[in-house]
């Protein structure tokens, strides 16, 4: 591309940024958690636990909402505890929360998988990780080649805890890095030289945990161009199997410790852009493929294999392989079954009240309706494949009585812009538009506007 044709397409680009400098969901699951209600309670859970096919594939996913450090720019349900006492009730009443899942399905299951989130699962003891993954082995009964994956904060990661996860059969883990510029992990109370994540990757790998992921941030307070690139290229010495590249969503209104972070020196838009751009080019540049919107896989990664057969999903850990029945389980987890959603109460004292009581912990929900299921499908195949063909979508789950015109209506001036062709029931995200993919979506997004809360910026 000549020199003058980069700048008419960063000219281009700017107006865009400015026209399209709004908020969207995240697109994590369709309909997103701002539409589940208590009309999905305990005995609507039960039945549908009860319903879960014995053939299909489970995953298992249990959240830990402690950290031993608050960092501002999280939007997880956790909060800082040291204390063991907590920690140790909390898994137990994890196990009784399981326990009454396991009463409620006709076990044997499918294959099993397991996902420990948070907060920071490595927060737990090695003992604590003990009682809670083998307890949840003995209820469930996984196979042998269990896929067991954890998320983890380098930074309180322990030699011994690496050791004890590896021989309860941790085949993947996420270390949360975010961006390792002195002046960005001091905007945002996260302190973690890359020597503490290059020692951490080496405990995991010793132990012969086959798969290391990396997180990381852009967006963040003084943070730009040259602080991502900066931590990148640091990253790219420790080839990790997957790199996921999330913007920072600014939510002070849901997550008050945001507040803490000072607005001013947040990057606006056409800065994030240019640091989610420049850090997907050097990505792809290292041999990387991009999956998506913000995951970036090396080439025979599960996930990258996925990608190349159209089986990635979306899921609320990002994009994934993962099963598409989901179990949850902890305080603010979500469950996913052909019927719909159940999140479990996300203030930790009810949902602790909830399992002493005997009762399953579901708060809220949705019951999904076949437009819900259409539109699900045409969100997670635009958000993963950049591409969807209606008419294969109403095969599978019905016609739609108006065949979209609404939405269609709705893409006319992404069409106008160059951001998506449609042509004949098929929908293709044009190169220009992957970053604005969230507002394709939007277009499909049955929720009313005026009761949808405040989202994240879209780009």
């Amino acid at each position: 591309m000549s020199a003058c044709a980069e700048t008419l397409m960063a000219v281009r680009r700017q107006r865009l940024l400015r026209r399209y400098d709004v908020s969207a969901p995240r697109y994590t699951s369709y309909p997103t958690a701002a539409q589940f209600t208590p009309a999905v309670g305990p005995e609507t859970w039960a039945d549908w636990l009860r319903a879960l096919p014995q053939d299909e594939p489970v995953g298992l996913y249990a959240h830990i909402p402690f950290c031993k450090r608050l960092c501002w720019y999280c939007g997880c349900n956790t909060r800082a505890v040291n204390r063991l006492d907590v920690m140790s009730s909390y898994v137990d009443l994890l196990l009784k929360e399981a326990e009454m899942v396991a009463e409620a399905l006709v076990l044997p299951l499918g294959p099993v998988s397991l996902h420990l989130g948070g907060g920071t699962p490595n927060s737990l003891s090695p003992d604590l990780l003990s009682r809670l993954v083998s307890g949840l082995k003995q209820l469930f009964q996984p196979d042998e080649g269990l896929a067991f994956a954890a998320e983890l904060d380098p930074a309180v990661l322990t030699s011994d805890w690496v050791d004890r996860a590896a021989e309860l059969g941790l085949t993947r883990a996420s270390l949360g890095v975010q961006d390792l510029s002195p002046e960005v992990q001091q905007a945002v109370n996260r302190i973690e030289p890359f020597e503490v994540v290059e020692r951490a990757v080496g405990w995991l790998m010793r132990a012969g945990v086959p798969s290391v992921n990396l997180d990381l941030m852009y967006g963040l307070p003084r943070q730009g161009r040259a602080q991502v690139l900066s931590t990148l290229e640091q990253i790219l010495t420790l080839r990790p199997d997957r790199i996921a590249l999330f913007g920072y969503a600014h939510v002070p209104w849901m997550k008050p410790h945001q507040r803490l972070i000072d607005t001013a020196e947040l990057p606006g838009a056409s800065e994030r852009f240019d640091q989610s751009q420049a850090a997907a080019e050097r990505l792809v540049q290292a041999g990387y493929h991009a999956i998506g919107l913000d995951h970036f896989a090396l080439p025979d990664d599960s996930l990258a294999v996925a990608a190349r057969n159209g089986r990635v999903r979306r899921s609320f850990q990002g994009y994934t392989t993962d099963p598409v029945y989901l179990i949850g389980m902890g305080a603010s987890s979500i469950s996913r079954t052909s019927q719909g959603y159940v999140q479990n109460h996300t203030i930790e004292r009810d949902w602790r009240a909830a399992i002493a009581s005997g009762k399953l912990p579901a708060a809220r929900g949705l019951a999904m309706t076949a437009d819900d299921r259409r539109r699900a499908e045409i969100i997670e195949r635009l958000m993963c494949d950049f591409a969807v063909f209606l008419p294969a979508v109403e095969r599978r789950h019905g016609p739609d009585p108006d065949h979209f015109r609404s939405a269609l209506s709705a893409l006319k001036p992404l069409m106008d812009d160059d951001l998506v062709v449609v042509n004949d029931g098929a929908i293709a995200v044009t190169d220009l538009g992957r970053p604005f993919v969230r507002l394709i979506c939007a277009a499909f997004d049955d929720a009313p506007t005026s009761a949808a809360p405040r989202h994240a910026q879209a780009i």
